[in-house]
């Protein structure tokens, strides 16, 4: 996937723990240790969305809904 270059102000001390983490070759660089924090806030975020959608959820609700769909003979239903 092409990459797109950015420019990013970052505090000195969290720069120096990612210098940390690069020297101890957990990423082969600067630019590959923000990409893969990026992308795991951006994961994280999605995930957090889709948990408190799914707290909106009435499980009752949603069973009623599923079961109407049940209620009419089979007789009714379209031939595939």
């Amino acid at each position: 996937m092409p990459k797109t270059k950015v420019a990013v102000t970052v505090d000195a001390a969290l720069l120096e723990r990612v210098d940390a983490l690069v020297a101890a070759r957990r990423f082969a660089n600067r630019s590959q240790a923000v990409e893969t924090a990026l992308a795991d806030a951006v994961a994280r975020a999605a995930r957090t969305r889709l948990a408190r959608e799914c707290a909106k959820v009435n499980p009752r609700e949603e069973q009623a809904l599923a079961e109407e769909g049940f209620s009419g003979s089979r007789d009714t239903w379209p031939e595939y």
